[in-house]
């Protein structure tokens, strides 16, 4: 009798336990909405399928009666430009931290300290700070995403950097690298493929201070927008608001993890 540790399931059956947790959700969902609104049919708690689907095409194929703007579009492409950039600053100052602290023995006894320290702080924290320095428009915002996952990937890269066989340094120095060369050629290279893990498991929080500087000031975006009509108890709009975001981080992890496959197909497991 095999135990149930020991159960692996089928190709096919792997795909079918995926999906079925989902469609679980969906169906109770359903459920539990069909009975609130067989009571009320003014229930906003629990809209049907059909109000979420009317809500969200008025939102992404209507024009703004105001502005005449697409606002489903219009706040997507916002939240995506603010999460990409901050994403973009922290992955560049992340990966230089860390392999200059991994890397450099000075470097690792003055900054090492001052990073873990910086990493305890809570970055929603800093938000009015942010504000009053950089004002209400996009810089604070990309600011908080920066410097919320900054010190995540930059700790990150340090133990990458440190756990980096230290006889290939020495190798490279036997073959007369300077400390710039074996920076750029050994280290670097066996650092990209772990900077892209860094800034996939960096995302979730990347998009919780996305959503939370725009819920505080913003005039677009998916984070304003939810907490715009929250006040309406609006939950036509805000579940497929919060749906399309879920979609968008699994996109963008799905899209990472590809290009780190493709790019580094030696640091993949089983590779070697």
């Amino acid at each position: 009798m095999k135990r149930l540790i020991n159960l692996t399931p089928a190709p096919a059956g792997r795909v079918f336990l995926a999906i079925l947790p989902f469609v679980l959700l969906l169906l109770l969902y359903m459920v539990s909405s069909d009975a609130r609104l067989a009571e009320n049919p003014n229930d906003k708690l629990l809209p049907g399928m059909d109000q979420m689907a009317d809500s969200l095409h008025r939102m992404a194929f209507e024009p703004s009666k105001r502005s005449g703007q697409y606002l489903f579009w219009v706040d997507t492409a916002s939240s995506l430009t603010r999460l990409g950039l901050g994403v973009l600053i922290a992955a560049s100052l992340g990966l230089l931290l860390g392999i200059f602290t991994g890397a450099l023995p000075l470097v690792t006894a003055s900054v090492s300290p001052l990073l873990t320290v910086i990493s305890l702080v809570p970055p929603l924290a800093l938000l009015p700070i942010l504000f009053i320095v950089f004002g209400l428009g996009e810089l604070s915002k990309v600011v908080l995403i920066a410097i919320g996952i900054t010190p995540f990937i930059a700790r990150d890269m340090l133990r990458a950097t440190q756990e980096i066989p230290r006889e290939q340094l020495v190798k490279a120095q036997t073959l007369g690298a300077n400390t710039s060369q074996i920076m750029v050629r050994v280290l670097l290279p066996q650092l990209l493929p772990r900077l892209i893990d860094s800034v996939r498991l960096a995302l979730g929080a990347g998009w919780l201070f996305l959503i939370a500087s725009e819920a505080v000031a913003a005039t677009d975006g998916l984070g304003y927008r939810i907490f715009l009509v929250r006040r309406y108890m609006s939950m036509d709009l805000i579940l497929p608001y919060v749906a399309w975001i879920t979609l968008l981080a699994f996109l963008f992890d799905s899209l990472l993890r590809w290009a780190n496959t493709r790019l580094f197909p030696w640091h993949q497991p089983g590779a070697h």
